[in-house]
């Protein structure tokens, strides 16, 4: 399994970077960050909270790390075309290279969903299931532009005239889909190298099993798709600590205890079939409490990785 750091884009550019650097020398194996431009008021934060942009911050960890996987989680293509996002990740991908190795950028895509974010931008927000259409196609764009030599598209929302995307990535630069609906979880199946959901164990094996069946019906083979998922996790031998922290961040997918019991809950992730953990540092604290902690968890995963 792998096990990566999500950094909390509401802190200075200098707290991003740290924990990213920390989390490369301590053996962690990526660093991911959301894709918002303000908190929505409740799981995400105060709207009023400054939040750094998510690109930017990609493009500073790519250059400020040599050996992590870096990605999105995850960008939101409602306001993202997926000409210029693909642009994008193959520069970021390519500046995340060392030596003659490939790049390290993972390209997380999302439907979108924040309201207030896109009402105060003044961006549309279709439909649920307009958007699920616009982001299919979106993934069908980026993925023809990353791998051919060019790209015409003619869809209800996209229109691309024999359009180039040059240079091309070094080596592969995955795709990663987030969601977790039953026509999100299609989308992965055509398009997606990774997939990703927030989740504990049970819902985990749930959701995976209708993203087999949906690449069963295109003759795809489930194995071929990596499984990714977060929950908040806080080590602590304060049990009144832990429950608190749990009834509090509901219903976030959240665990709380010591060692062992976060252990007991990465063996049943691992039994289900996910292949990478991702730790938000949200809850974590800061400065030398926050790398305590961060410490701890590494300790905890040490047996289940590889």
């Amino acid at each position: 399994m792998r096990f990566s750091v999500w950094p909390s884009l509401v802190q200075p550019v200098e707290e991003v970077l740290a924990v990213a650097r920390h989390a490369e020398s301590t053996g962690w194996d990526g660093v991911w960050v959301a894709d918002h431009f303000m908190g929505d008021g409740g799981s995400f934060g105060p709207e009023d909270a400054p939040m750094l942009e998510a690109t930017a911050v990609l493009g500073a960890l790519a250059v400020a790390t040599d050996r992590v996987r870096i990605g999105s989680l995850v960008l939101g293509t409602t306001y993202r075309h997926p000409a210029v996002t693909a642009k994008w990740a193959v520069t970021v991908d390519r500046a995340s290279a060392r030596g003659d190795g490939a790049g390290r950028l993972v390209l997380g895509l999302g439907a979108g969903w924040q309201r207030n974010e896109h009402d105060q931008y003044g961006i549309d927000l279709p439909s649920v299931a307009a958007r699920v259409d616009r982001f299919d196609e979106c993934c069908e764009v980026i993925t023809s532009m990353l791998h051919e030599p060019r790209t015409s598209f003619d869809g209800q929302w996209f229109h691309l005239d024999d359009a180039l995307c040059e240079p091309k990535p070094v080596g592969a630069l995955p795709i990663l889909v987030g969601g977790k609906g039953d026509r999100m979880l299609g989308v992965a199946a055509r398009w997606a190298d990774e997939w990703n959901m927030w989740g504990l164990p049970e819902l985990i094996a749930e959701r995976s099993a209708v993203l087999d069946r949906a690449c069963e019906r295109i003759g795809r083979d489930p194995s071929s798709i990596r499984h990714s998922t977060q929950a908040l996790l806080l080590p602590t031998d304060d049990e009144a600590l832990a429950r608190r922290f749990v009834e509090r961040v509901a219903p976030r997918a959240a665990v709380a205890g010591p060692p062992e019991r976060i252990a007991e809950t990465v063996a049943d992730w691992h039994a289900v079939g996910v292949d990478e953990v991702i730790v938000p540092d949200a809850p974590l604290g800061h400065g030398d409490q926050r790398i305590g902690h961060l410490d701890a968890l590494a300790t905890v995963f040490d047996p289940f990785r590889g």
